[in-house]
């Protein structure tokens, strides 16, 4: 099947947590005005332990993939349900599940996979590979969706946005504006290295200031594209995962970028944009390099 360019690309795995995410997605790409792609990826090992031949037939019949055939058909349907006239294309390939999710994502829009599986033994194929995605440095931004009522919600009422000051954080305002709802912005300042020298002397206040102007300067020119929208600004001296962590209770989706500013940023923004995907209570979107 063709590529579909700029499409917003779902990972399913035959969970609920994965129809949730694709219903999230095919809002998503309505709102975009892009196509959407539903992608169930056969790991190899899993497909040969379930391909059998039954007597007088020639072919092996295929139990599990006739099953996410039906699969992908009552996906396809509620996103239409939810989107009438959204284009939507639909493939079962086999593979490993990160390696062709993150080669569809390359010239995506979005890649959206559920949150089930995370921190968890079960076999949930999708969730479980959502972690390893967010370690690919570039492609499409990563949405995890989580939650029961994703699917059933329009719109997040409450966007949380991590602003760090470095370009991805810029680009992650920028894709929190699209939602026009209420934003948090969040910049959590105090992220020194464990090494930190005691010996240092910080001025907190200054430290504070200037992580107040920072935000400021990366949200400037947001109230004039959103007159209407209400912009709250946090400025803390949490750790930045916590902080991040802490806001999202409420809220129907948090961005962060993957990367910071400086090589000891870029080190702690990818564990923060890991931390956040494993603890927010809500959908996450991660914006890769």
């Amino acid at each position: 099947m063709p590529e579909v360019g700029h499409a917003v690309v779902v990972g399913l795995d035959a969970s609920k947590a994965s129809r949730h995410a694709a219903g999230w997605a095919a809002r998503e790409a309505a709102s975009r005005r892009r196509p959407l792609l539903l992608v169930h990826v056969f790991p190899r090992p899993l497909l040969e332990l379930t391909r059998f031949r039954q007597p007088g037939t020639a072919e092996p019949h295929e139990p599990l993939q006739q099953a996410m055939c039906r699969e992908l058909s009552t996906v396809l349907q509620q996103c239409l349900q939810i989107a009438p006239g959204l284009e939507i294309c639909t493939e079962m390939i086999s593979g490993d599940p990160v390696e062709v999710l993150a080669r569809k994502s390359e010239h995506a829009e979005l890649l959206v996979v559920g949150s089930s599986g995370i921190g968890s033994p079960d076999l949930v194929l999708v969730g479980s590979t959502a972690a390893e995605l967010l370690t690919h440095q570039t492609g499409a931004p990563v949405v995890i969706t989580r939650g029961a009522d994703q699917a059933g919600q329009e719109s997040p009422q409450v966007v949380v946005v991590g602003v760090d000051g470095s370009s991805n954080s810029v680009r992650a305002v920028d894709f929190a504006s699209r939602h026009h709802c209420r934003l948090v912005a969040v910049h959590a300042w105090s992220d020194l290295p464990l090494d930190y020298p005691q010996a240092w002397v910080l001025d907190h206040d200054e430290a504070h200031r200037e992580a107040s102007e920072l935000l400021s300067r990366s949200l400037s020119g947001y109230a004039e594209r959103y007159p209407d929208v209400l912009v709250r600004e946090v400025v803390t001296v949490q750790r930045p995962a916590q902080a991040l962590v802490e806001a999202s209770r409420g809220a129907g989706l948090l961005v962060v970028g993957s990367r910071g500013r400086g090589p000891v940023r870029r080190a702690v923004l990818g564990s923060v944009s890991h931390a956040v995907v494993h603890a927010a209570p809500c959908t996450v979107a991660v914006l890769r390099g």
